[in-house]
């Protein structure tokens, strides 16, 4: 383990890299004594029984992040998977049932396809459209090499009456194993083929239990530093569980629309409101959808930041957008009425939301229609900061988007998330007017 540095210790010390791997994003981040949450204070912050003081917690994260060595269950608390106000044994006996829960989803992927849960990933497609097993046999002796023909059709010779939610599922399986080993490869973690299939496990068993949503290019971005982060498979499962339903939406997609357009839409907003000659020049270039910003939203700057900085990104919009009702709105939503609801005594302190949220609360955002993400305004402040760039040598859509790729050596996360948090003021403020 890094010994901690008064002088501060870059975020991806903690992350060891391939030695072959020196392209992508310096690390900017520096995890500091005094300003990051550290090991000490984060037990501290619990009660004999196990009550988390979430607003100290807040106040830390929110000035430095988390120390690597408690980030997982940090997180989990982050994502809402556990209350703060629950007990020691309370949690552990959550956790214990979302364990027992992920098995059987498991068992029953199992059931339909032999390679979950096996060790082993797949790349190519092993039945057709109409569900039939594909007979190819490099794509059998790829799928298990380790068994004759006559067994590798995951899990039967013949299976022509599949379910169709089962054949569309199946038929993700080898997009999922594609994007796995596309995923953080510089990374010496993902060296070990446990780890790969581990990643690949979630995402499949995700795909199965969320019909309406499957699994769809960039998932894999989001779920990989929580198998890092959580030991445990089916804790990891559940942060990623609780994340897809912050981002889920980004995912859905039509023939007709985009699934991140709102927040395209908000974006362009926003931009027209902080910097119309920018909001102007793009709409001029063609660009008024903002569909060259899409990356940014789905995979949450994985490509624009460091692995280790983009950690440390995430922590800080989830602590500055967290609100104390989290929990309660995923495990019973029939009983969360109204949420957040301060004025009628329900939180006791506005100190057990995050910084974000606590402006949408002073400015009444939250009686109305539901506030813009935190997200909208991180990828605005990076437009803000091109801005004159933008202005004075975009020509076209192709060099708008190489300039905002070449923010992989320049893109502070600290400053941008400081920086998107003063934008979020003025433009409260602005849409008041």
């Amino acid at each position: 383990m890094m010994m901690w540095k008064d002088s501060g210790v870059p975020a991806d010390s903690f992350y060891e890299a391939r030695s072959e791997s020196a392209e992508g994003p310096k690390s900017k981040f520096k995890i500091k004594a005094g300003k990051t949450l550290s090991a000490r204070r984060w037990h501290a912050a619990f009660s004999p029984d196990g009550h988390l003081d979430i607003a100290s917690v807040l106040s830390r994260i929110q000035r430095g992040g988390v120390h690597p060595s408690i980030r997982g269950e940090v997180w989990e608390f982050l994502l809402g998977c556990f209350d703060p106000k629950s007990t020691f044994e309370e949690r552990e006996q959550q956790r214990e049932h979302r364990r027992v829960q992920y098995a059987r989803w498991k068992d029953l992927c199992q059931a339909l396809d032999s390679h979950v849960g096996s060790g082993r990933i797949i790349t190519a497609p092993v039945i057709t459209e109409d569900g039939q097993p594909i007979q190819d046999p490099l794509v059998l002796l790829e799928a298990n090499p380790d068994q004759s023909k006559g067994q590798a059709n995951g899990g039967s010779e013949a299976e022509p009456y599949l379910d169709k939610q089962v054949i569309e599922w199946k038929l993700t399986l080898h997009q999922i194993g594609l994007d796995v080993l596309r995923t953080d490869r510089t990374l010496v973690f993902y060296e070990k083929k446990e780890n790969l299939s581990k990643l690949w496990d979630i995402l499949a068993v995700y795909a199965w239990i969320d019909k309406d949503v499957g699994y769809c290019q960039g998932m894999s971005d989001l779920c990989s530093p929580l198998i890092i982060l959580l030991e445990d498979e089916a804790d990891a499962f559940w942060c990623f569980e609780r994340l897809m339903r912050k981002l889920r939406g980004n995912f859905r997609c039509t023939e007709r629309s985009v699934g991140v357009e709102n927040q395209l839409q908000s974006l362009a907003s926003i931009t027209q409101v902080l910097d119309p000659k920018l909001h102007q020049h793009l709409e001029t270039l063609g660009g008024g959808d903002y569909l060259f910003a899409v990356r940014m939203f789905m995979v949450l700057f994985r490509r624009e930041l460091s692995f280790g900085d983009s950690l440390y990104l995430w922590e800080m919009m989830w602590a500055l957008e967290y609100y104390p009702d989290m929990f309660a709105m995923y495990e019973e939503p029939e009983l969360l009425t109204e949420k957040n609801d301060v004025s009628k005594g329900k939180v006791k302190s506005i100190r057990q939301f995050g910084k974000f949220e606590r402006e949408n609360l002073k400015n009444g955002t939250k009686t109305s229609e539901a506030p813009l993400p935190i997200t909208v305004f991180l990828v605005a402040s990076v437009l803000k900061e091109k801005s004159a760039r933008l202005i004075q040598e975009a020509r076209g859509l192709d060099d708008v988007v190489k300039i905002l790729n070449e923010t992989n050596g320049d893109l502070d996360a600290k400053k941008t998330c400081s920086h998107a948090i003063r934008l979020h003021k003025k433009y409260l403020k602005m849409a008041k007017k």
